[in-house]
């Protein structure tokens, strides 16, 4: 996949223009291996060459291994023949150490979220990938303005962040650090379009568009169990709106630890005045990771997935509940529903007025193509509109009187809603 033969030739990528050559996928081993594998597969499906660089041969050989059984699985489901699944595979090779990506046109380095370690990675490409490569960084929430400045190239540094898997999930969202040059932009938007994907453009700040405007939901929710409500109300509210999983069985299905480690490596960072999400640690703590755990919010018998309550979920719970001082209430559906969806539509909000997202669809799309918010509702922004902005502001200082700085109200929300504007109109 060649952009440009060098960085004199600027203009050339402005258009992406697409050809052959490769494209690096630094380590994706250990705790994020399912999105590094995800991401090759979307590449080589799409009919681009990609260089995988891992930290050892035995490390390739498994990952490639891995990703013939999924070609297997398609080839056993009649999506593709034997002749497509050899051919897919070909486009694939491996190698050991980041010299084999000096003359790629695009990095994408798929390292686990830790801030250090992916400066460190950009610190060395920037050593050894040729002038005018894109060196592009798969995160979902960490700040990329400061993996650029570990770089001398920091106009050649974006964010291309994939949804799981990411050979399925047709969401990519394009992230801008402050010193991107619009060719390296066009260029990652250039890719969304030839892999298949949808891509979304959004600029730097904890979790982008994507995770920041869906956290308050996932928040609200872990709040509402420690209140009182059972994980199956909270995600049966949620499925009823036609959401095809609830936050809590997604949280199990994605792992409870990858969002324990994050709120740990920002620990330093939270607001004292807000609330802190007590229960879901205390869960990991417990060992309740999720599905591959076979405890988390629910439990799963002999290694399937279907979700089952556990009477044990309740009385963690009520142990988090009594030692924070928290009154444990029955909870209608329409207060979980509203808590829930007006927490991500305010943030949303916000997102907007700080210029993350430039237009209220771009967060709309997210929701679609990324978290499988129903088409027919067009959006959390759109349902916002069609419910009223008045009421939703009404119902969100309510919330912050009751509950607090989490909740503290859009200043855009409040004006939109005091001149009966829209998000989308």
């Amino acid at each position: 996949m060649r952009f440009s033969p060098s960085a004199r030739h600027r203009k050339s990528r402005i258009s992406a223009r697409i050809s052959r050559h490769g494209i690096l996928l630094p380590p994706a081993s250990s705790a994020r291996a399912r999105w590094g594998a995800g991401i090759i597969i979307s590449l080589a499906d799409s009919g681009l060459p990609v260089t995988v660089v891992e930290t050892s041969q035995e490390a390739i050989d498994n990952g490639i291994l891995a990703m013939a059984k999924t070609y297997d699985g398609m080839v056993q489901r009649g999506r593709i023949d034997t002749a497509e699944k050899d051919s897919r595979l070909a486009r694939i090779t491996g190698a050991v150490g980041f010299e084999a990506l000096a003359d790629v046109d695009l990095v994408i380095e798929a390292a686990f979220e830790d801030l250090d370690v992916k400066k460190q990675i950009f610190g060395e490409l920037d050593t050894i990938v040729k002038p005018g490569a894109i060196l592009a960084t798969n995160t979902s929430y960490m700040d990329i303005d400061a993996i650029a400045a570990a770089t001398s190239r920091p106009q050649d540094v974006i964010g291309l962040h994939y949804f799981v898997p990411a050979n399925a999930m047709r969401m990519l969202e394009v992230v801008r650090p402050a010193k991107a040059a619009p060719d390296a932009i066009a260029t990652g938007m250039a890719l969304a379009r030839t892999t298949g994907k949808v891509g979304v453009l959004a600029r730097v700040c904890h979790g982008f568009i994507a995770n920041r405007s869906r956290l308050p939901l996932v928040r609200e929710a872990t709040f509402l169990v420690e209140e009182g409500a059972s994980p199956a109300q909270v995600d049966a509210v949620l499925t009823g709106l036609g959401m095809p999983m609830g936050p809590l069985a997604v949280s199990d299905l994605s792992g409870l630890d990858v969002s324990w480690r994050m709120r740990q490596s920002l620990a330093d960072q939270h607001d004292p005045e807000e609330r802190y999400m007590h229960l879901a640690d205390r869960m990991c703590e417990r060992g309740r990771f999720g599905i591959k755990a076979g405890q988390g919010w629910y439990r799963y018998e002999d290694g399937g997935r279907r979700p089952i309550p556990d009477p044990e979920t309740e009385a963690i719970a009520m142990e988090v509940a009594k030692e924070r001082g928290t009154v444990r209430r029955d909870i209608s559906d329409d207060e979980i529903r509203e808590r829930c969806l007006y927490a991500a539509i305010n943030e949303g909000a916000k997102i907007l007025d700080e210029g993350i997202a430039a237009r209220a669809s771009d967060i709309d799309v997210m929701w679609l193509y990324g978290f499988g918010y129903p088409r027919w509702r067009g959006g959390i922004m759109f349902t916002a509109d069609e419910i009223g902005l008045e009421k939703i502001h009404e119902r969100v200082c309510a919330f912050h009187a009751e509950h607090g700085k989490q909740w503290e109200p859009s200043p855009l929300l409040a004006k939109l809603a005091s001149e009966g504007g829209s998000f989308t109109g």
